[in-house]
């Protein structure tokens, strides 16, 4: 998203924004009435050549930028930070789901694979990303904002009819193709009404991700400790192990009904930069208006505010679908990778930053999954493995995640520590506690050192999504993005493949998960930029 070094009114003329371009190179005072105040500029990042993005577009988005910062934050912001944090919800309540059905669905269906179950969710994830992501620029926000809630409430129910493995893995690749394009739409619905100076908020938003994963939990322990086949049981019967399904149910009401809340009760704009790229200047006006009513102001905003950027083009704004297509591809072609990699200091960011993502896509997957399987093996060991406690203990895992989550927020401005001592601290830790609890010789020894695990690697996400848009220039952080969560997903695919090849019912997971999270943090020391107290453009 496009960010405003200032936040003057918005009559400006297309000459004042050509010479606004040059100026906004230098750093902004990180004051912290500045609405970029949390965001950095890469001195070294090389001039984006001309005419890789429509000149006409930039300067209406930059209009639109400054109408938003002149709005403020108000109610219809407030709402869409509530219907918003459905989506972080979801992107982790049902990667969570699939990890807690896991022990009784290989108890019932035995499957030659068990693993295939999480290659089909990751398989799902990435397609779902790819997809929304494109997507949402040819047949607008708001459709993919509320199809995503309802793709996977929908699937997810179909899927507690599930008659055996196969289905439920085609289940799992449908309900995470909604579930992947949550982040991607619903970050970009909520940057393109928010203002800069409430930029923080996205890190806030990590909170949702910590309560579902308590929810889940939650629900799974009477449902599934108490209606599921125990491990020691020889025949696995479906009346005998109806907890999992009641479970999906459930998870796909509680999807169902954020959509119904989103849908109904929730009048979702189209974004006014979307409207805008298809020729609709008049309705993107009125969007800005009617969000500067529901926040009780005015906006200075005019049409002629916005046509006066037509000069700087050959001709009107193209409209139609494929230029719409064509402006979004911009934003991954060639040359806005290479400007990633323009210099050594660059190439050595850029290339750190995927690999934190790509360590942390492989590890997180391997222990996340196989969590439940684990405790169970380990709590039989110590007596206490039955399944009912297994989910207890999952549940107060997984409230340990709040307090982290929060913690993340307030460790990021802490002077001299910032973004790359919060991430890389938490990050190492995640992996130390994870090699700490196979030393445990009590369940309660194991619960205590998965509690700590869930504490610091809720904080390492939360700091790990505010910190890599802000070591991206504004004209390249989609770009960046698009690479580091791509090396997150395939990573992502690539743990139940390394997982079908390695004997489960060890700690292996375990252990190569811890490794490659210590190697992440590591990797984090190693980064070049520290963004806390910087702005840029």
């Amino acid at each position: 998203m496009d960010t405003p070094a200032d936040h003057t009114k918005n009559n400006k003329s297309p000459a004042q924004y050509e010479a606004e371009r040059a100026e906004q190179q230098s750093v902004v005072d990180g004051d912290s009435k500045n609405a970029n105040a949390n965001m950095t500029v890469l001195d070294d990042t090389a001039a984006i050549p001309k005419g890789t993005v429509d000149p006409v577009y930039e300067a209406k988005a930059k209009v639109l930028n400054n109408a938003i910062q002149e709005i403020g934050m108000g109610w219809y912001q407030w709402q869409l930070f509530i219907v918003v944090g459905f989506g972080w919800a979801n992107d982790n309540l049902w990667p969570i789901v699939t990890s807690l059905i896991f022990p009784a669905i290989v108890k019932e269906f035995s499957p030659s694979r068990p693993p295939l179950l999480s290659l089909a969710q990751n398989i799902g994830l990435l397609a779902g990303a790819m997809f929304w992501g494109f997507g949402c620029d040819i047949f607008g926000r708001r459709w993919a904002f509320n199809l995503t809630l309802g793709i996977t409430a929908v699937f997810g129910l179909i899927a507690a009819g599930s008659p055996n493995f196969a289905a439920i893995g085609c289940f799992a690749a449908l309900w995470s193709f909604g579930v992947g394009g949550n982040l991607p739409v619903d970050s970009a619905v909520f940057l393109e009404f928010l203002p800069g100076s409430h930029q923080y908020l996205l890190t806030i938003l990590s909170i949702y991700w910590a309560v579902a994963q308590v929810i889940a939990n939650l629900i799974a322990w009477p449902l599934l400790g108490n209606l599921s086949c125990e491990e020691t049981a020889e025949t696995c019967t479906r009346k005998a192990n109806m907890g999992w399904r009641y479970f999906v149910i459930t998870m796909g009401c509680i999807s169902m009904a954020e959509f119904f809340i989103r849908f109904v009760f929730f009048t979702i704009h189209e974004s006014p930069k979307y409207l805008m790229g298809k020729g609709r200047d008049e309705d993107a006006l009125r969007v800005v208006h009617d969000v500067a009513r529901r926040n009780g102001k005015t906006s200075n905003l005019t049409i002629d505010d916005l046509r006066a950027c037509d000069a700087l083009g050959s001709g009107p704004l193209t409209t139609d679908a494929s230029a719409a297509l064509k402006r979004k591809l911009e934003k991954v072609n060639l040359t806005h990778v290479r400007a990633l990699f323009a210099t050594p200091k660059l190439i050595w960011s850029t290339s750190l930053i995927m690999l934190v993502w790509a360590f942390i896509g492989l590890g997180y997957p391997l222990y996340n999954a196989f969590l439940p399987y684990i405790q169970a093996t380990r709590g039989a060991e110590f007596g206490d493995g039955s399944t009912y406690l297994t989910y207890r203990n999952s549940l107060i895992i997984a409230v340990l995640g709040i307090p982290g989550a929060l913690l993340g927020g307030v460790l990021v401005e802490v002077p001299k520590f910032g973004r790359k001592g919060a991430l890389a601290v938490s990050t190492v830790l995640t992996g130390v506690f994870l090699y700490a609890s196979t030393t445990a010789l009590t369940s309660n020894a194991l619960l205590g050192w998965n509690c700590a695990f869930n504490f610091f690697s809720n904080i390492m996400y939360a700091v790990l999504y505010a910190y890599t848009p802000e070591i991206f220039v504004t004209k390249d952080r989609g770009t960046g993005n698009a690479l580091t969560a791509t090396a997150n997903r395939v990573f992502g695919i690539m743990a139940p493949i390394i997982a079908m090849f390695a004997n489960l019912e060890t700690a292996a997971p375990v252990y190569t998960s811890g490794a490659l999270f210590i190697a992440a943090g590591l990797l984090v020391l190693a980064l070049p930029f520290e963004p806390r107290g910087k702005a840029s453009l």
